[in-house]
């Protein structure tokens, strides 16, 4: 079995995780918070990648950062940077497609908290950003890992998605799910097997040390 595929799948995974998490707590925060008329709007549009075939927004993605649309031309001018059939693509790609596995338990766990904890930390002077990482986010440790792991685990599940906007180049954005198709398209079962099974053991461990960890944190 070549572990290409898979050190690129987790290399993928845990970059766009930490990303991810950069953007999905403050994301999280604001829509927690906000009582603008909007937010059912921006609710549903971060929420679409989980009805939509991951096939379609990789198409959409594949049309705007081609080089030959504006998107695609604007940042390979100003930047030198090409997400079509590229890493850096893949990262974009699936940054947005596993935004709402980040975003949605962070938000949820920060609504379920007492307002009155949010209260008394700015009665007592604290700004909004120290109340948020010093109050709130310590007492929503399991939306936080859950946030984490459910970014994690989706990434490495993606096939539509990377297939579309990565292609299938050996090194670069050839990834396990694209590996298995490949030796199942070459009638090769024995090599997509190590590929799956190997990927279904993770996926299954990470999920029982997580719900492990939470099922501690709420006793």
């Amino acid at each position: 079995m070549d572990w290409a595929p898979i050190w690129l799948t987790f290399r993928l995974a845990s970059i766009t995780t930490v990303l991810l998490l950069l953007v999905g707590i403050p994301l999280a925060a604001w829509l927690s918070a906000t009582k603008i008329k909007l937010k059912p709007l921006i609710e549903a549009i971060i929420s679409m990648p989980l009805v939509l075939p991951p096939s379609v927004l990789g198409f959409y993605f594949l049309l705007a950062f081609s080089p030959n649309n504006a998107l695609g031309q604007w940042l390979e001018k100003a930047f030198n940077l090409r997400l079509v059939f590229s890493f850096e693509g893949l990262v974009v790609a699936s940054m947005i497609y596993s935004l709402p596995f980040m975003v949605h338990p962070i938000q949820a766990g920060l609504e379920n908290l007492p307002p009155s904890w949010k209260e008394a930390s700015f009665t007592l002077g604290k700004s909004r950003t120290t109340t948020l990482f010093r109050v709130l986010l310590p007492n929503s440790k399991p939306a936080l890992l859950t946030g984490i792991v459910l970014s994690f685990a989706h990434t490495i599940g993606e096939f539509g998605l990377v297939l579309m906007i990565g292609g299938n180049l050996p090194g670069q954005t050839r990834v396990a799910s694209i590996a298995i198709y490949d030796e199942v398209e070459t009638l090769n079962y024995a090599a997509a097997h190590s590929y799956a099974a190997l990927l279904l053991v993770i996926s299954l461990v990470i999920l029982v040390l997580v719900y492990r960890f939470n099922k501690r944190l709420t006793v």
